[in-house]
């Protein structure tokens, strides 16, 4: 049996993953820094997109989102108090991750829940939900076909 004693044993790295890894690094770091420093444009923001494009909204619902003590979310229609939509346990997980960014922001800022969030439509056929207390809105479309199918079936049915 051979006993072998760790302190006396080599450990050694090659090179050249640690060179292509620094490397990665690097220029992550410099195309951060070109970014921030105006050598490369931004990616477009999609705000900025449809005011240039012309693009309005279509049709606009508010919808608030509650938690339910059996784990499941709740939508309601802001206006008429109208259940929208139900997701069980283990169901929405796109509504819920969606959601979650949003309500971050309302936690950091302060903000309570009174506020719908809107769900938009625009002339373009792109879905967005909004907060409009915080400005922060999330792409829908962004996260394929399916996803933005989930929202979309949170329209009134005149809206689609």
């Amino acid at each position: 049996m051979i006993v072998r004693e760790y302190e006396e044993d080599e450990i050694t790295v090659h090179k050249l993953p640690l060179i292509m890894m620094g490397s990665v690094a690097a220029f992550c770091l410099v195309l951060t820094a070109a970014v921030s420093l105006g050598f490369v444009d931004r990616t477009a923001v999609a705000n900025d997109v449809r005011a240039q494009e012309g693009i309005t909204s279509a049709e606009t619902r508010s919808l608030k989102f509650y938690d339910e003590a059996d784990g499941s979310v709740r939508v309601e229609d802001a206006m008429s108090g109208e259940e929208v939509a139900r997701f069980g346990v283990g169901h929405g997980g796109f509504v819920r991750s969606s959601l979650r960014s949003l309500v971050h922001e309302r936690r950091i800022r302060g903000i309570g829940s009174a506020t719908p969030f809107d769900l938009v439509r625009w002339t373009d056929g792109s879905l967005s939900l909004r907060d409009s207390t915080t400005g922060e809105s999330v792409e829908l479309a962004s996260f394929g076909s399916d996803n933005r199918a989930v929202f979309a079936a949170m329209l009134k049915e005149e809206m689609r």
